[in-house]
């Protein structure tokens, strides 16, 4: 942004500030308002972030507000004012705008900030800068906690978030092209923090009792000074290289000397002794072109080996959403200098402050007393501490916090917590991608520290290791993370280096448990399985007792002796407990009144007489309205005539659930409802079983995109894929699992790379499996078409041990063989019950054929071959709840009034309905329809209509008929009045 574009009004306050001459800042009388002024224009910017930019453009914090704080940082109110100024100068622009924006005019303005922000991060690499803050900062922490204002704790916060902020800054990778060991303006930062103390008051802060509310700043802070270092690098920083460390380097220029060696061969075999000007024209004899005539090829026949139907076309370009996610920038080696000090505050901390610090941030992130995703940090230095304390003079008091049972659960949950919301977030997959790799290199630390544990020498740390591991080794969710995550691998989120982390991980972890189940005989672990039941109601008229007009008879002289004894007294423990209505519950009015007769009636029934008179004099208090339950001033004679009444009708019972195994079948007319539980067992653990799980194509399928880049990976990573691939074909023996095309590509590729030698492992593997697949072919003749494809498990046995028998095949041809009698009969049965309005027809039929040994697909398929029906989907099992169809047509709305019309007379409008229409719908559709058109103004209109039975007898009373005849309505005369029944 141009200076002269400046708002007038902005560069009126900047002027007012003060000048610098030579190394003399002089500041203006209205200094102090002005620094409040730029605060309060930052406060009311636009979406572009103008005021921001243009401070940027006129290097305010550079040339104004750095010196101001140098050369006056006595003047209190000025240095509070000017550090607020630049906590809000220096914040990220990915906090400015949210997001990275899309729109090309923002994005823009997100960089122009951005590339301010990294000359703001230039002006502080200056020892006077970090030297008068750690000064000021030195001084308040001198002061006793209950001398501290609020204006002092608000001035140590925003010292630790501009430090934070500076360092957080990116670099700019076209000014910073430096090699390793050469100084960043990263490094250099570090080193005014350094020789300012500045580090110093970071671990004071992290390790005095007092300062625990500035845990996540400091954490924070020191993530942010760690970001390009490894704990490998900082341990070996200032001494002589290890004997492997040199090995190493020699196996490098090795293979680099041998694909130059190779590079030379080629050259000289491509060009002859004499040039030719002409290449010459060759026919490819066998290798067709787009035609039927054989390839043309017009160049030199040394170039012929790399020839594809593919040379000269331009190249797709690749969807934005199936690019491969990008690594992040590779950790750069800084100065020397930079790492001794970086190697002793490690050390330092380590011994002084780890232990608390993370004790404390644990605590902050449980309590939820952190910001969102604040345990990134935890994660980080979890991570990076303890690999720094395993590879330097490993100790295990100094990392103890942090090595325990409950650091395992709290990084599992949360793997399992970013792979959930890598799934469901789509739009922040990215982000939540890098918060699973930093868990997994967090889990891949612990697992590391157990396995230094495991070779220590002290007898107590291998029994503490030892504990740990049959803990992690016997919960199901331990050895199920690394199995969910190499099936759910996705490159276009999770960038290579996540996938090598995770291949190292798991084959820790596999190595870990093999050695584990090796000193045992059986080892026991947890298993978890979710089982899905299935609860089906069934229709019971009562309880399980005689309901015969003779018993019922002499349990009413009973229960009416038992009253009329007691004089219709009722004792205190009897009405205590009588509760018939909940205003809480969701269950309607009317159904608790229909449970309340229902209560009573099996009061009577079981002879407790007493217990059901209270019951119907607390229903009467309920439901007082239409004396169902008897009026308010009912007399006893009328009780009693009425706890008759109740005993001998015929009420309709709820539903009882039972449940059944899933692999049971649910009868007609039953309800049936999926429930799923967790059933957890325990069980002897195998493992050769476990290693079978990884036997899939979706988990080998990660382990060889990673080894398609051999030569860049680390030998260790190299040994990890190769020793999978081993324990699959060899161990489990299913090599036939790698005989696919695009494996054996790979394959030929390591197999002609000129530094062959320097992979002896995969080249030694690549020739078992071609040889297995060679040896094979041999004897299949198939085998060559099945490298066209993925295999699973059972594809891999019928390659291997012969397909399908030709007896196999006509016995089962024999099991499916309908008989002429059989095919008349299913036709027969199934045009009778076509059109009887079942839900399933199939179901109706499989238990009345003559053969009971046919199965739904068999009989399902048979009458697709018998035309009955035109395909399989016209008899797919329909669900119990209910009918898909929702929408009407107008032809199917004209239908429903039409049908309306014609049986509107008739005792059974609803059931007619059913009957006749076309659409077949449930009857909840067909009655809320009914209700829209208008042609019905209740649903009670719809209900069947029967003439009343006379009060008392068991032979059928319906609910509403018995609160009916209870409310009286039985005194009309029957012929008169008509009865509704749902």
């Amino acid at each position: 942004m141009d200076l002269y574009m400046m708002n007038c009004e902005l560069l009126a306050t900047c002027s007012a500030l003060g000048y610098l001459e030579g190394e003399t800042y002089h500041r203006e009388p209205d200094c102090l308002e002005s620094v409040k002024d730029l605060i309060r224009y930052l406060r009311h910017e636009d979406d572009t972030r103008d005021i921001r930019q243009q401070l940027g453009a006129g290097q305010i914090l550079q040339n104004d507000l750095l010196p101001i704080i140098i050369q006056h940082s006595q003047e209190k109110q000025l240095f509070d004012a000017c550090i607020r100024l630049m906590v809000n100068l220096t914040q990220p622009a990915l906090l400015c705008f949210g997001k990275v924006p899309d729109d090309s005019a923002f994005r823009h303005h997100f960089l122009q900030i951005v590339s301010y922000l990294q000359a703001y991060k230039q002006a502080f690499a200056n020892e006077k800068v970090f030297g008068v803050l750690s000064e000021k900062l030195y001084n308040l922490l001198q002061m006793e906690w209950e001398q501290r204002e609020e204006e002092d704790n608000l001035l140590i916060e925003r010292i630790l978030l501009l430090v934070r902020n500076v360092l957080h800054i990116p670099a700019d990778p076209y000014e910073e092209k430096t090699v390793d060991d050469d100084a960043s303006i990263h490094d250099k930062l570090l080193w005014a923090m350094h020789m300012s103390g500045m580090d110093d008051l970071l671990k004071f802060l992290a390790s005095a009792p007092s300062e625990q509310q500035w845990s996540l700043h400091v954490l924070e802070v020191i993530s942010l000074m760690f970001r390009d270092q490894t704990p490998e690098q900082l341990v070996s920083a200032g001494q002589s290289r290890s004997v492997q460390e040199k090995q190493k380097d020699a196996q490098e220029l090795e293979v680099l000397r041998q694909k130059e060696i190779a590079e030379k061969r080629s050259r000289v075999l491509q060009r002859g002794s004499r040039h030719s000007r002409f290449g010459g024209s060759y026919v490819v004899q066998g290798l067709k072109s787009l035609g039927d005539k054989d390839v043309i090829y017009h160049k030199g026949l040394h170039n012929f080996k790399n020839y594809s139907h593919d040379m000269g076309k331009a190249v797709r370009r690749v969807p934005k959403r199936r690019q491969r996610a990008r690594d992040p920038e590779n950790c750069r080696r800084s100065a020397l200098n930079v790492r001794l000090f970086l190697r002793e505050f490690c050390i330092d901390f380590l011994e002084n402050c780890y232990n608390r610090l993370m004790y404390l941030v644990k605590d902050g992130l449980l309590r939820e007393k952190a910001q969102q995703h604040d345990e990134t940090y935890y994660l980080w230095a979890l991570a990076f501490f303890m690999g720094f304390n395993r590879s330097h003079n490993f100790r295990m008091d100094l990392v103890s916090e942090t090595m325990s049972i409950r650091t395992f659960h709290y990084i599992e949950r949360n793997l399992t917590n970013y792979y959930e919301m890598m799934l469901t977030d789509r739009k922040e997959a990215t982000s939540w991608a890098r918060r699973m790799h930093l868990a997994l290199k967090a889990y891949r630390e612990l697992l590391m520290t157990v396995n230094e544990m495991d070779h220590s020498r002290d007898d107590n740390i291998r029994q503490s290791a030892s504990v740990i591991k049959s803990n992690i080794f016997y919960l199901m969710e331990y050895r199920e993370i690394f199995l969910t995550l190499l099936r759910k691998f996705d490159e276009t989120k999770q960038p290579r280096s996540f996938l090598k982390d995770l291949v190292e991980a798991a084959h820790l972890f596999l190595r870990m448990l093999e050695r584990f189940c090796k000193g045992r005989n059986n080892l026991v672990v947890q298993r978890k399985r979710v089982k899905k039941k299935r609860s089906k109601g069934k229709r019971r008229s009562g309880p399980a007792v005689d309901s015969s007009p003779e018993a019922l008879e002499q349990c009413w002289q009973v229960v009416s002796e038992e009253l009329k004894a007691t004089g219709f007294q009722l004792s205190e423990s009897v009405t205590e407990g009588t509760v018939l209505f909940d205003a809480a519950s969701e269950v309607p009015l009317e159904e608790q009144r229909a449970e309340a007769m229902v209560r009573i009636q099996d009061a009577l029934l079981a002879k407790q007489g007493p217990e059901a008179l209270a019951l119907i004099r607390a229903a009467r208090e309920v439901w007082p309205e239409g004396d169902v339950f008897g009026a308010a001033d009912v007399v006893a004679e009328e009780e009693l005539e009425l706890l008759k009444q109740i005993l001998f009708a015929n009420l309709p019972r709820p539903a009882t659930t039972e449940p059944v195994e899933e692999e049971e079948e649910v009868g007609e007319g039953e309800e049936e409802e999926e429930i799923e539980s967790v059933r957890v067992s325990e069980a002897e653990f195998n493992f050769l079983d476990y290693i079978k799980r990884f036997a899939s194509p979706n988990i080998l399928q990660p382990y060889l995109l990673l080894l398609k880049s051999y030569n860049q990976n680390s030998t260790h990573t190299n040994h990890c894929i190769v020793r999978m691939l081993h324990r699959v074909a060899v161990d489990l023996k299913m090599d036939a699992l790698l005989f696919q095309l695009s494996v054996f590509c790979l394959f030929n590729k390591i197999l002609c790379d000129p530094a062959a030698t320097a992979y002896k492992e995969l080249v030694t593997f690549a020739k078992f499996v071609l040889n297995r697949f060679f040896a094979l072919a041999a004897r299949n003749n198939k085998a060559y078409v099945e490298l066209l494809f993925w295999k699973n498990v059972g594809a891999v046995r019928e390659m291997t041990e012969g397909y399908s028998k030709e007896e196999d095949k006509q016995e089962s041809k024999k099991r499916v063989t309908w008989s002429s009698e059989e095919e008349a009969e299913l036709g027969k049965l199934y045009l009778e019950h076509r059109d009887s309005g079942d839900a399933d027809v199939v179901e109706t039929l499989l238990p009345i054929l003559s053969n009971p040994s046919w199965t739904r697909r068999q009989v399902v398929q048979q009458l697709v071959n018998l035309g009955l029906v035109d395909s399989v989907k016209d008899l797919k099992k329909q669900s119990r709840k209910g009918t898909r169809i929702v929408l009407w047509t107008e032809d199917q709305e004209l239908e429903l009034q039409t049908l309306f019309e014609e049986f509107s007379e008739s005792d059974d409008i609803l059931g007619n309905i059913l009957k006749k229409i076309t659409a077949k719908r449930s009857r909840a559709r067909v009655v809320d329809k009914l209700l829209s058109l208008g042609l019905v103004s209740d649903r009670k209109e719809l209900y069947k209509k029967r003439r009343p039975r006379a009060a008392g007898k068991s032979s059928g009373m319906t609910e509403d008929e018995f609160f009916s005849d209870l409310a009286g309505d039985t005194q009309n005369d029957p012929s008169d009045e008509e009865e509704e029944e749902e």
